[in-house]
């Protein structure tokens, strides 16, 4: 119980560590900068996707399970990305009334938290000890460059650097509780554990495919960012490894 609690808080916090250089910064960061770190952590979440969830699920599982539960995952996103209307944030412009394009990102990032959420959850309850603390890490360097680009979309309407940063991290913090609910559902069901895996494990390489990548590819960056994935990978891989 304290596990899955103490890396729901971290993954949900790291929200926050992302959005906290906007205290400091006085510049714009660049695309290439900002295209480089999504592209790493895409590279992250792949390894642990494949490296880890799947693995996990088809020794907790099988093969039908691990299906269903990868469909089951990939289709939540596919149904909140449909419903929950996407905006690119580095691409938003100032100007906007922040009455209604705020919200609109604050409403729709916290939700796509949901799952990412519910993913941390349910590694926890997997028998692999160091499944838990893997996914949450990899879940919460995802966070840290989605908290920054929330906190400078929110400066670009207007909005105070110290309250931009609040509102970021406010919007990791539904992680903490969608973990709990993730970690209770799989202990006590016991045979939720295989789906639940693949579940996060589709929900994962859902966000790598269909949003980190083509976002880091997007500004002229591509061979950096493919570099750079490639590297998130290799450090996850040595990272399992060391574990």
């Amino acid at each position: 119980m304290s596990g899955v609690l103490l890396g729901s808080i971290l993954s949900a916090m790291s929200t926050g560590a992302g959005a906290l250089p906007i205290l400091f910064i006085q510049g714009s960061i660049t695309h290439r900068f900002r295209d480089t770190l999504l592209a790493f952590t895409a590279g992250i979440m792949m390894a642990a996707s494949l490296l880890s969830l799947i693995p996990e699920s088809l020794a907790t599982g099988g093969y039908i399970q691990l299906v269903i539960g990868v469909f089951l995952g990939v289709m939540t996103l596919t149904i909140m990305e449909k419903n929950i209307p996407h905006i690119d944030l580095s691409h938003t412009k100032s100007g906007i009334q922040f009455d209604e394009k705020a919200l609109l990102i604050i409403t729709a990032i916290t939700l796509h938290n949901i799952p990412e959420g519910l993913s941390v959850g349910v590694s926890y309850a997997s028998d692999a000890a160091d499944t838990g603390n893997l996914i949450a890490f990899a879940i919460g360097l995802q966070n840290a460059p989605e908290g920054l680009l929330v906190a400078l979309f929110l400066i670009n309407q207007k909005i105070g650097k110290f309250t931009a940063f609040i509102i970021a991290t406010l919007t990791g913090t539904i992680e903490i509780i969608t973990g709990l609910i993730g970690y209770y559902l799989t202990s006590y069901i016991g045979f939720l554990v295989p789906y639940g895996l693949a579940f996060a494990a589709g929900a994962m390489l859902f966000i790598v495919y269909k949003e980190l990548i083509p976002e880091s590819h997007g500004d002229g960056n591509e061979r950096t960012s493919t570099y750079s994935f490639i590297v998130g990978l290799l450090f996850m891989v040595i990272l399992l490894e060391i574990l």
